[in-house]
């Protein structure tokens, strides 16, 4: 799952949601220099990767793209996956997308002296562009695709993924709604684990 996934399943501790933001910049197991809830952020991060990449429904949308992505058809599924949460956000939130993400935005901004060198950098592309919001749109990912193909150290042809995704849209969307309310499910049960 990508960054809106990942923070809408943080629930509502701004520590966990801080720490879930931050997880892919912070290496190994040495946490003891974040609060409490930020290392259980870190920690639910992890668990929802894991959830996430070992799920048989997440490698049948994987096993679609690896013959022109190889190594990024799991990033790319993690985009298309936000893309569908977005696009479908008023079945999982009480809240609107909109207030949602610029609630996260505050909340990342308020916290901007915790957060490691490489989510201060994104925190503010992010912002900037309203990424969040922008993966509700067609348009938003191809924008968020042109970046990471950008920046990979070598082709990775990800800004053609919009087409793959266009092309099997409605498989994904079924995948995608197969998948995320087990992801749900589970990390509802860790986070209940972490306030006990």
């Amino acid at each position: 799952m990508n960054f809106l996934s990942h923070l809408y399943l943080s629930g509502d501790s701004e520590g966990i949601i801080i720490g879930n933001f931050i997880a892919d910049a912070v290496k190994g197991n040495n946490l003891g220099h974040f609060s409490e809830d930020i290392q259980k952020g870190i920690v639910l991060h992890r668990k929802i990767d894991s959830f996430t990449d070992s799920h048989p429904i997440v490698e049948q949308s994987k096993q679609r793209l690896r013959g022109n992505y190889k190594k990024y058809a799991s990033v790319i599924v993690d985009i298309y996956y936000d893309h569908y949460l977005a696009r479908n956000w008023e079945e999982y939130s009480d809240i609107g997308l909109q207030q949602f993400t610029q609630n996260i935005y505050r909340l990342i901004q308020a916290h901007h002296s915790v957060l490691p060198e490489k989510s201060a950098h994104f925190a503010k592309y992010m912002i900037e562009y309203n990424i969040l919001f922008e993966y509700s749109r067609l348009a938003g990912i191809q924008q968020v695709f042109n970046g990471m193909a950008r920046r990979a150290s070598f082709s990775s042809n990800m800004e053609y993924a919009i087409n793959d995704l266009r092309e099997h849209y409605l498989l994904f969307e079924e995948e995608f709604k197969q998948f995320f309310p087990e992801l749900k499910k589970y990390i509802l049960g860790e986070l209940k684990k972490v306030s006990e």
